[in-house]
């Protein structure tokens, strides 16, 4: 049981590793990888989820990357959802499609904001951060950024949404309409005004891809990683 447990120590170290592309010896003994500290592996950690940040914040950011990404598209808020048919009746179907292109457009400008925030979440976290994203869930580190960036991502993405829903009509008119509805408790309150409504989508579809990025990680963690690597780990499977 002992030697099972020290096995499986041996290689959840390697696996830290093996995410970031960061062990270097090609050959290295069972005793270099004893050898290997907490620190070795946060690090190792810190790497890969540097990746995925980098991955997912580059697709999300690209033209289209929300507006053609039907898992992340900011779709019209609720109330204009609702009433999306009457409007084209009024000849205002051109406006609403405006609408949705512009948010989702504000959402894909916003994440150049966004990469900065991540990263200096990512150096700041502790070896103990490190130690709770290993043994949690799929989407831990996922988790862990949202609850440390959502507030500073927020600030800094919101002026950009408002910059462009300022350009359309609609924008003004969704605020003032859904604002009386929310008080009658028609819509949610976060979906009364387009801007906090964009943001908090926006964020939503960051760590979406963030998640998806770290689940394809955990699930094949020798598939992110060099030959090279692919050739240690293996060995240590046998």
């Amino acid at each position: 049981m002992n030697i099972n447990f020290h096995i499986l120590q041996r290689k959840a170290v390697v696996l830290c590793l093996a995410l970031a592309g960061a062990l270097a010896p090609a050959l290295a003994p069972a005793g270099a990888l004893d050898a290997l500290t907490s620190k070795d592996a946060s690090s190792g950690l810190r790497a890969a989820l540097g990746q995925g940040i980098d991955k997912a914040v580059a697709q999300l950011g690209a033209p289209g990357g929300f507006l053609d990404n039907p898992k992340v598209a900011i779709p019209l808020p609720p109330a204009l959802e609702k009433i999306d048919s009457g409007l084209r009746m009024l000849g205002m179907g051109g406006d609403a499609d405006a609408l949705k292109a512009a948010m989702n457009h504000a959402a894909e400008s916003a994440m150049a904001e966004a990469k900065p925030v991540l990263k200096q979440a990512l150096q700041k976290m502790t070896v103990q951060d490190a130690k709770g994203i290993l043994t949690g869930g799929d989407d831990s580190a996922t988790q862990y950024f949202r609850g440390a960036t959502s507030t500073t991502l927020g600030a800094k993405i919101k002026p950009i949404v408002a910059k462009a829903t300022a350009k359309l009509k609609l924008a003004a008119q969704y605020d003032k309409y859904a604002g009386q509805a929310a008080q009658f408790g028609l819509i949610k309150g976060e979906d009364a005004n387009l801007n906090d409504y964009v943001t908090s989508k926006a964020l939503d579809g960051l760590f979406l891809s963030m998640a998806d990025e770290e689940r394809a990680i955990r699930k094949d963690p020798v598939g992110q990683a060099s030959s090279l690597l692919k050739r240690v780990f293996g060995a240590l499977q046998q």
